[in-house]
């Protein structure tokens, strides 16, 4: 059977609890129809880059399926018929990838290690310009109108 990745957007306003459902509600009509779902990552609620329906979030959520194409279509037109799903998009794919996916990873990465208070930068006094005492002073718009003295 074809494998494919399935990416649906939730309004924001339902809760996180209700997507769930939701998922196992669209699991129900892959399996119903002779298909599995292998992996189901909910990415959580992320902005959108432009307006859907009055809508600036949504809820993102991935499906592994493995089903053949009827079952997607019947997926696609219950997702079509729901007033919670934002938008959908099923791509078909040569396999699934193995562990979690890259917008899991790129989660992961925003948890990195402490990097410090401002202060902790190491020795760097000079905050990265180089230091100062070897280049030359430049003379004010005053010192250069009188030669470098000042009246009295």
């Amino acid at each position: 059977m074809p494998l494919y990745e399935h990416v649906f957007l939730a309004r924001q306003d339902v809760t996180a609890q209700q997507v769930e459902e939701l998922t196992t509600r669209f699991k129900g009509v892959i399996e119903a129809n002779g298909g599995s779902v292998g992996k189901t990552e909910y990415w959580g609620v992320k902005s959108l880059t432009y307006r859907i329906n009055k809508n600036r979030k949504a809820h993102f959520t991935l499906l592994n399926i493995d089903a053949p194409a009827a079952a997607v279509q019947e997926l696609e037109r219950q997702q079509r018929i729901d007033e919670d799903v934002l938008r959908v998009l099923t791509l078909r794919v040569e396999e699934h990838e193995e562990g979690p996916s890259a917008m899991l990873q790129k989660r992961d990465r925003d948890d990195r290690g402490e990097r410090g208070e401002r202060g902790d930068r190491g020795d760097r006094g000079d905050r990265g310009f180089g230091g100062r005492e070897d280049r030359p002073r430049r003379p004010r718009p005053t010192e250069e109108a009188h030669g470098g003295e000042e009246e009295v």
